[in-house]
């Protein structure tokens, strides 16, 4: 098939294994950002094959991950609505909120529904007048662009019982965060390629030079992953820190100005609450007022202001170590309570139950 099978071909695995293996000369932390790369490292077992001089950090890169608990309680606030059909992405269904998920609250009577796309939702609304149809749109940049394309739809055939609870965020805050801790072991980044694909890569060049990081544009196949760190190792050991596209066939210098200009047309950038992490200023992305009849946060407010108190959370969920990993900081197999505790049937946070979180990724393939 073409642009998949050539790029899981084991020939050329072997000769850029190689490759790095003769370009590193001693130890580098490189972080991959998207939690989808994340996961094809484990599957494919990138790591295993690496030198030991190189170690792989695994990036805040999904979505739901980050998702904070104050949105995910407001959520389930939304759902339990009997006017609401609250429908969502499957992954979303097992994170938890402050003491229920989506799960837990279908099985109570709320009418929760998995759907694949914000798209879904909006036919819904078309056939079920009568009631209210919210739909959980969490998102990078990458999947913005279709909650958008929902929302013209429903405008589109006059739709008024159509909404989103967002939870959106942008890529390069969460990288200048990461690197402004004097602590950071990150040496090097493998950019998201999809991300870049639609933003193009113009955000990176200023984090490339005040931090001196090589920012290396990578796609989600072996071979992309390999060649995204031997190009970024090559950068290393000859004390460069450039932006680099390591993969052209899909991003382009500008990325997709159309799809940006959508953007730049329906939302306003907003200091956004990562799970884990903390608040990261001009990280997330709201519906502007233009279309804020669309944003069910105004239209369902959340009662005392949304506010989680740290006294309703259990004594497992604050001890979670997910902000600590997907900082760079530390890897999941040092939770006391990975693969124990904390599996996908009983997640103590995010990143164990997101088809793209780092616990999950190391659960399913390691």
């Amino acid at each position: 098939m073409k642009y998949i099978d050539e790029y899981r071909d084991r020939e050329q695995v072997k000769v850029l294994v190689a490759a790095i293996q003769k370009a590193v000369t001693r130890p580098w932390h490189i972080m991959e950002i998207c939690g989808g790369q994340t996961h094809a490292i484990s599957r494919y077992r990138i790591e295993d094959m690496l030198p030991p001089e190189i170690t792989l950090l695994h990036g805040p890169g999904c979505p739901v991950c980050v998702t904070p608990v104050a949105v995910i309680d407001h959520a389930l606030e939304i759902a339990k609505r009997p006017e609401v059909i609250f429908t969502s992405f499957g992954d979303m269904m097992r994170v938890p909120g402050t003491s229920e998920d989506l799960l837990t609250i279908k099985s109570q009577g709320a009418d929760v529904r998995m759907l694949y796309s914000s798209l879904d939702a909006v036919e819904l609304a078309e056939k079920s007048p009568d009631k209210e149809i919210v739909f959980f749109a969490v998102g990078f940049e990458t999947t913005i662009p279709v909650h958008l394309t929902a929302i013209k739809e429903a405008k589109r055939k006059g739709l008024k019982n159509f909404s989103l609870i967002t939870s959106l965020f942008t890529v390069p805050p969460a990288i200048d965060i990461i690197l402004s801790d004097q602590g950071s072991k990150v040496d090097g980044f493998l950019t998201a390629g999809h991300v870049c694909a639609v933003m193009g890569n113009s955000e990176y060049y200023d984090l490339a030079k005040r931090y001196r990081r090589p920012m290396v544009v990578t796609g989600f196949e072996p071979i992309d992953l390999l060649y995204g760190i031997y190009r970024c190792i090559l950068q290393l050991e000859s004390g460069k820190s450039e932006v680099e596209n390591a993969y052209k066939r899909i991003v382009l210098e500008d990325g997709n100005p159309a799809v940006r200009h959508l953007m730049d047309e329906m939302l306003e950038p907003v200091d956004q609450e990562w799970r884990g992490i903390g608040y990261i200023p001009g990280s997330g992305l709201h519906l502007n007022e233009i279309y804020e009849m669309y944003d069910a946060a105004k239209k369902f407010p959340a009662k005392d202001g949304g506010k989680v108190s740290i006294n309703n959370l259990n004594e497992l969920s604050l001890q979670c170590i997910a902000g600590d990993i997907m900082k760079g900081n530390k890897q999941a197999s040092d939770c006391p309570f990975f693969g124990t505790s904390c599996r996908p049937e009983t997640p103590i946070g995010a990143p164990m139950v997101s088809t793209e979180g780092v616990c999950a990724a190391y659960y399913n393939y390691r």
